[in-house]
């Protein structure tokens, strides 16, 4: 078994998916935002 060397692999799939992930999280807070919104002004 070889040696563990702390921060030696490689990551950049992994922050390529989570920056992707936190785009989407932010478009749908976004989106939602913007739908309960207008839903304030349909019903108010």
């Amino acid at each position: 078994m070889s040696e563990f060397k702390h921060g030696s692999m490689e990551i950049t799939e992994q922050e390529k998916t989570f920056n992707g992930f936190l785009k989407f999280a932010g478009y749908g807070l976004l989106g939602a935002l913007v739908f309960l919104f207008f839903l304030g002004l349909i019903r108010g």
